[in-house]
């Protein structure tokens, strides 16, 4: 009966799956397995910002605009992925985004909004093969590369970016390449968001296709090299046009301190029916004392994007930003997007506390070309009308952020932006000053 008595809890183990493990004493060992990993882990945020803009849109203190308001934006994802082969990735993710307590509609991008976008798909993609080697990634995916001026999700925005995509990527260690078609998925207020793919009564058949290349061969620094094409069909004319570039990313760890970021892009084809050449560049240089308390960095960039000087000679020459993260690179008020501009921008960054962040950004903002328009963070939404006649001064901004990770899963983020109106608006219209105040708290699993 002792006996008996010493292997109950064996046996118990053993019977209940779980791993190798010997017993001491007279009785033989048992092995007992451990649970493997489990091969689905699933995902959830929550998102909560308040935000308060005046004049953000009409630079007017006289009128009391719709967008001259204090509202919420929420937003929750729960998703799942499932590893159900070795070769075989599952991923889906559900999104619901809502604004509330503003004057303007809560309609996805009327009049600035972010707007309502009841529960929807985010993510829905099966990936073959071994990601760090060779695989093949199928449906509603993110798209994101460099330092995403061209291409990246746009996570501030509520509803954020996606595409359906087909992209194959292959890896070895020192260097891998992306070869991917798609096409952006379009936020539909009250039916399911689709791409051109999906949507049959769609007669833009958006086709935005790509290869990037990125290696480290020179250790100080990532190296990439990269050609998109967008096609587009459309009333005005066909779109169909090349974008070739290359970044230069240098490493401060492997450079003293030091960092440099240098991107050249060119572009050429046709845009809207008209001959499009255009040229973007963006130049950065920092220093980062790696080695004090709170790890400072100090950095100066300049960012340009072409603009075209004549609309009527059915040739364009304003740079294309394609489906970039415009927000922060030309500031957190999201007044500029990288087209028919000039950016100079000193920021300083430092860590006062290990869980505490803070910066510190001065830019100043003028137009390429004043017959060209001064375009949003969106690419396509103008300022004001062209005015040849006018300053291309567009104005100043100043952002302070502080950032914080309370907790494993808890973020948040504050921050207060300024823009000081330049003598463009005066010359086009009222020309007052902007303020732009958030608080943002994330919660993530």
């Amino acid at each position: 009966m002792s006996q008996l008595v010493k292997s109950i809890p064996a046996l118990i183990l053993a019977l209940a799956g779980f791993s190798t493990f010997t017993f001491a004493g007279d009785i033989p060992p048992v092995q007992v397995l451990v649970p493997e990993k489990s091969p689905f882990e699933f995902n959830f945020q929550a998102r909560l910002r308040g935000e308060w803009r005046q004049n953000v849109y009409d630079f007017n203190d006289s009128t009391d605009s719709p967008t001259d308001d204090t509202w919420l934006l929420h937003r929750i994802r729960i998703g799942m992925e499932w590893q159900a082969m070795p070769w075989l990735k599952v991923t889906v993710q559900g999104q619901d985004v809502r604004e509330s307590f503003s004057d303007r509609p809560d309609v996805p991008n009327q009049m600035g909004a972010e707007g309502d976008d009841a529960f929807d798909l985010r993510l829905g993609s099966l990936e073959f093969g071994d990601p760090k080697h060779l695989s093949l990634k199928l449906g509603r995916q993110v798209l994101s590369y460099g330092d995403e001026r061209l291409v990246g999700p746009l996570e501030w925005l509520n509803f954020s970016r996606t595409f359906d995509a087909v992209k194959l990527h292959y890896q070895e260690k020192d260097w891998w390449l992306d070869a991917f078609t798609s096409s952006v998925v379009r936020i539909h207020e009250s039916h399911f968001n689709t791409s051109d793919w999906l949507d049959g009564e769609n007669t833009r058949d958006q086709f935005f296709s790509g290869l990037y290349f990125s290696t480290t061969v020179i250790p100080v620094q990532t190296t990439d090299l990269y050609a998109f094409h967008l096609h587009e069909e459309g009333l005005a004319g066909g779109t169909d046009f090349v974008t070739l570039g290359t970044r230069f990313k240098g490493d401060p760890l492997k450079l003293a301190g030091w960092d440099y970021t240098v991107e050249i892009v060119g572009q050429a084809g046709q845009l809207r029916g008209q001959d499009l050449r255009a040229f973007a560049t963006h130049l950065e240089a920092g220093y980062n004392w790696l080695q004090t308390t709170w790890k400072p960095r100090l950095a100066l960039e300049y960012s340009y994007g072409s603009g075209d000087g004549d609309a009527t000679d059915g040739q364009s020459h304003t740079f294309q930003n394609l489906f970039p993260t415009n927000h922060p690179p030309y500031g957190f008020m999201d007044t500029m997007s990288w087209q028919n501009m000039h950016n100079i921008v000193l920021r300083l960054a430092a860590q006062p506390h290990p869980k505490l962040k803070t910066t510190l950004d001065l830019h100043g903002f003028w137009l390429d070309d004043t017959s060209d328009a001064w375009y949003r963070a969106n690419g396509t939404t103008a300022v004001r009308p062209i005015s040849s006649s006018a300053s291309n001064q567009a104005g100043a901004e100043l952002d302070f952020t502080m950032s914080s990770k309370l907790t494993k899963h808890l973020d948040v983020l504050v921050g207060y932006s300024h823009f000081f109106a330049g003598r463009y608006l005066d010359d086009t219209g009222t020309g007052d000053d902007a303020d732009f105040a958030y608080l943002m708290v994330t919660l993530n699993y």
